[in-house]
C-alpha cells in the first residue's frame, strides 16, 4: 500500500519533478479518525543528489518516507518516519553495509545525528557548534555515506511518526522493552522491503538510543535471526549496568569529567592546567578507582585524616572548594558542579556539553536555570530539519516535526540491555562494539561509559571487540568540526575493520 510516491531529482537546490503518482485508497473509519491531518501509514519522496566526501563525489538517493507498525493481526497501528540514504553507484548491495541510526530521549527524533553527524548534509553552525543565521544545512564532507548506506529512524511520536490506531495501548510503544520489540519488527519489514537481507548491518544509537540499539542487537538476532557486524554507542547510557543517578558511586565516577571541564575553563591548579588533557585524565581515573571510590565506600567510618586528604584531592581535580566537598560528604552533585564551577564569574556550565556557558537570574543556589548547551542546539536544529525535510527532500505533510515527542510515561523496568548486548556478542563472533564519548559530556560522562564497558564483560572474553574513542567536546561531540571529522573517520574505520571476507563465524 503506497498512498503517495513522489520522485524528483535534486541538483544543489534545484528540483526537477520526474513523475508524481498518487494512489488513493479508502481507509477504514478507525484509521481515518486517528489520522493527524494528511498523514498516511506508507508514503515516500525520493530525491537524487550527491555529496563530496574526502574528495570523492558520491551520488546518492534519499527516500524520506513512512512504513507501518503492524499488530499481531496485521493491522496498522502506527507509522514510523525514516530517511534512507543509498549510494547509487553500487551495483551489489550484498557487500554494501547498512546502518540504522537512532537518537534517544526517550522521545527524541533522529534529527541530531541525521543532520549533525553522519548524514550527507550538515547543520549550518560555527566550528565549535554554536548557532548561526541564516539557518539551514550544507554538505557534510565527513559523512560515512561513502562506506555505508544509512537509515535514520524516528520512533513513534517523534519526528513525523505517529500512532494511527486510537485504541492501541501506549504501553505497546513507550518502554525499554516495548520500544525494542516493535522497532525490531519495523527493521525486519524495512530490510525485507528494500532487499537488504544480505548486506552487512550496523546499529548506531546516541544517548538513550544506545539502550535501544543494545537491546535491538539481541532482539533482532534471537527473534528475527538478523545478525549484525557492529553496534555503535554514541554517548552511551548505563544499559542497566551503571550505578543509578544521584548515588555516591555515580557522582564519584564523574570526577574525571569534572577535571576535564575544569581544565577546559582554565580552573585547575597551575601544575595541572599546563598539562595536556590526555596527561591529566589517566591520573584522575586512577585516583577515582583506586582511592576515591574505596574511601567513600567506608561512609562515616573513614578516618578524619583520610577524609581531609580525599577532599583535598577531589578539590584539586574538580576546582570545587574543599569545604564544599566536605559539606557534600566527599561527593559533588553534578547540578552543584554546573552551577558552582564558574560562579565567581557569574556563569554556569552546560550539562550536555560543559564547554557552553550560561547566565542565571542569580548566582546563588545549587542548580542552574537552564542547560545552555541544549538551548543552543534547539536554536539550530529545529528550523534546519523542518526546512530540509520539506523543501529539500520534498516530504509534504501538515504534521509538526516532533524534535521531542510525547512518549511518557516510559516504562524503564527490566532494563537488561547491557547484558543483552553481551549475550549477542557471545553468540555472534562477528559482532563488535564501538563507544564514542565526549570528555565534556556531563549528562552521560565518558568515565561512566568506560565503567559500563568493563562491567558488561566481567569475564574479559569480549574486551578485544569493545572499542572506545574520546573527544574534546560534549554529548554531541560531532558538532565541533574537528571532532566531526575524527569521529566519522573512527566509524568509517570501524565499519571497514568489522567487514568479513568469507571467514567463518566461529571461535
Amino acid at each position: 500500500m503506497n498512498f503517495a510516491k513522489i520522485h524528483f531529482e535534486a541538483g544543489g537546490s534545484t528540483f526537477k519533478i520526474l513523475s508524481a503518482v498518487l494512489l488513493l485508497m479508502v481507509l477504514s473509519a478507525d484509521v481515518l479518525s486517528a489520522q493527524d491531518r494528511d498523514y498516511y501509514p506508507e508514503e515516500d519522496a525520493v530525491t537524487q543528489s550527491h555529496v563530496t566526501i574526502n574528495g570523492e563525489r558520491i551520488p546518492y538517493e534519499a527516500a524520506a518516507g513512512t512504513l507501518p507498525v503492524l499488530n499481531d493481526d496485521g493491522k496498522t497501528i502506527a507509522s514510523v518516519f525514516y530517511v534512507y540514504y543509498r549510494r547509487t553507484d553500487v551495483d551489489d548491495v550484498s557487500e554494501r553495509p547498512l546502518v540504522f541510526s537512532f537518537n534517544g530521549g526517550p522521545g527524541s527524533a533522529s534529527v541530531w545525528m541525521h543532520i549533525g553527524y553522519t548524514g550527507p548534509r550538515f547543520l549550518a553552525i560555527d566550528d565549535e557548534g554554536f548557532p548561526v543565521q541564516p539557518y539551514g544545512v550544507i554538505e557534510n564532507n565527513h559523512s560515512i555515506l561513502d562506506v555505508a548506506d544509512i537509515v535514520y529512524v524516528d520512533p513513534v511520536n517523534t519526528g513525523f511518526s505517529r500512532i494511527l490506531d486510537e485504541d492501541v495501548d501506549r504501553e505497546h510503544f513507550f518502554g525499554v522493552n516495548a520500544d525494542i520489540s516493535y522497532l525490531a519488527e519495523w527493521i525486519d519489514l524495512f530490510v525485507s522491503r528494500n532487499g537488504r537481507w544480505t548486506s552487512p548491518k550496523y546499529l548506531k544509537g546516541e544517548s538513550y538510543g544506545t539502550t535501544r540499539v543494545a537491546g535491538l542487537a539481541r532482539r533482532l538476532q534471537s527473534a528475527h535471526w538478523m545478525f549484525f557486524n557492529g553496534v555503535i554507542l554514541v554517548s552511551p547510557t548505563g544499559l542497566g549496568l551503571e550505578p543509578p543517578a544521584m548515588t555516591p558511586r555515580s557522582e564519584i565516577l564523574k570526577l574525571p569529567y569534572y577535571a576535564a571541564t575544569a581544565w577546559y575553563h582554565n580552573m585547575l591548579p597551575d601544575d595541572l592546567q599546563q598539562l595536556d588533557l590526555y596527561d591529566i585524565l589517566p591520573k584522575v581515573e586512577k585516583f577515582t578507582i583506586e582511592e576515591y571510590l574505596p574511601a567513600v565506600a567506608r561512609g562515616g567510618t573513614i578516618q578524619t585524616e583520610r577524609r581531609e586528604y580525599i577532599a583535598e584531592m577531589v578539590s584539586r581535580y574538580s576546582a570545587i572548594g574543599k569545604q564544599d566537598i566536605l559539606n557534600h560528604n566527599l561527593t559533588i552533585p553534578a547540578s552543584f558542579f554546573w552551577k558552582d564551577l564558574l560562579r565567581d564569574e557569574g556563569l554556569t556550565v552546560g550539562r550536555l556539553d560543559s564547554r557552553y556557558r550560561g547566565i542565571d537570574r542569580q548566582d546563588a543556589g545549587d542548580r542552574y536555570d537552564h542547560d545552555p548547551a541544549l538551548t543552543s542546539w534547539n536554536h539550530s536544529f529545529t528550523p534546519a530539519i523542518n526546512h530540509y525535510l520539506r523543501e529539500y527532500l520534498g516530504f509534504e505533510t501538515g504534521l509538526q516535526y516532533n524534535i521531542f515527542g510525547p512518549v511518557h510515561p516510559w516504562d524503564r523496568s527490566n532494563d537488561i540491555t547491557g547484558d543483552d548486548l553481551r549475550r549477542a556478542m557471545g553468540e555472534n563472533p562477528f559482532l563488535h562494539v564501538l563507544v564514542q564519548s565526549g570528555y565534556y559530556d556531563g549528562a552521560i560522562d565518558y568515565f561512566s561509559a568506560k565503567y559500563v564497558m568493563w562491567n558488561m564483560d566481567r569475564s574479559g572474553k569480549v574486551q578485544d571487540r569493545l572499542h572506545f574513542e574520546g573527544y574534546h567536546s560534549g554529548h554531541m561531540m560531532y558538532l565541533r568540526q574537528e571532532d566531526l571529522a575524527t569521529s566519522n573517520e573512527h566509524i568509517r574505520e570501524f565499519i571497514r575493520d568489522t567487514m568479513t571476507n568469507g571467514e567463518a563465524a566461529k571461535y
